[in-house]
């Protein structure tokens, strides 16, 4: 994070979510308390059929949906903790910087159609790191090309093909080396095969760097082939987060 360098000593979980209440209504994220610690490298498999409910919870991890105020003591209720800084207690600047270093899958990909998917892969290093241009090109090149792709693709994303615009969504998300990874339905499993063996090989190497996964998936057959023995399982649904 700019201006703090950060080692796994110093924050213990890269996420907790501590008794932690969402602000939310009644069509988004179940206002209950949401308890989750994830340690560097570990990874989460939540299932959750409700594509909505699923991006709020993300968003949620990444202090975007902030915790409920309790309207007597003014206080929040609970707290969502990202590699031991509390979202709540962050200023702009720094909540920026600390989302530098997550990387995210959303449903919706959010792709900036007036900009060539090249800028949409750095676009997000670019503002929230100092790290040169130069080096994030690089960096994405050799993704892209682990991904299936010859280099770094400049069309426009409605040019691309669904299968590179997939891809392509790998790259952005790898980039910068994340320490945290928030995945919604980051596989199809009618994709190619090799595609999505380049994706958890490259999952399994950011984990064995110390990055931690949270992976939301509609369906569990998605994670099965991937799930190992002590890794946490949940479900998002009408009761919040529940095992």
């Amino acid at each position: 994070m700019e201006g703090t360098t950060l080692s796994e000593g110093d924050y213990g979980f890269v996420l907790k979510l501590d008794d932690a209440v969402p602000v939310s209504d009644s069509t988004g994220l179940p206002s209950v308390k949401y308890n989750l610690a994830l340690a560097p490298g570990e990874c989460v498999f939540v299932e959750c059929r409700d594509s909505f409910r699923a991006s709020q919870f993300t968003d949620f991890c990444a202090g975007l949906l902030p915790v409920k105020q309790d309207a007597r003591t003014g206080r929040g209720e609970g707290t969502v903790s990202c590699m031991g800084l509390n979202w709540a207690e962050l200023d702009e600047r720094r909540a920026q910087a600390l989302r530098g270093r997550i990387g995210r899958i959303t449903e919706d990909s959010g792709w900036i159609d007036l900009y060539e998917m090249h800028m949409n892969i750095l676009w997000p290093s670019l503002h929230h790191s100092r790290a040169s241009y130069d080096r994030l090109v690089v960096e994405a090149v050799q993704l892209a090309q682990s991904f299936g792709m010859p280099g770094l693709p400049t069309q426009l994303p409605e040019k691309l093909s669904p299968l590179d615009r997939k891809r392509s969504e790998y790259v952005r998300t790898f980039m910068n080396r994340p320490s945290l990874l928030l995945l919604e339905n980051p596989i199809s499993l009618g994709g190619p095969v090799e595609l999505y063996n380049a994706f958890l090989t490259e999952l399994t190497a950011a984990r064995e760097r110390g990055c931690a996964v949270v992976w939301i998936g509609s369906e569990r057959s998605a994670w099965a082939g991937y799930a190992g023995p002590g890794m946490q399982r949940f479900r998002l649904g009408s009761n919040g987060l529940v095992k």
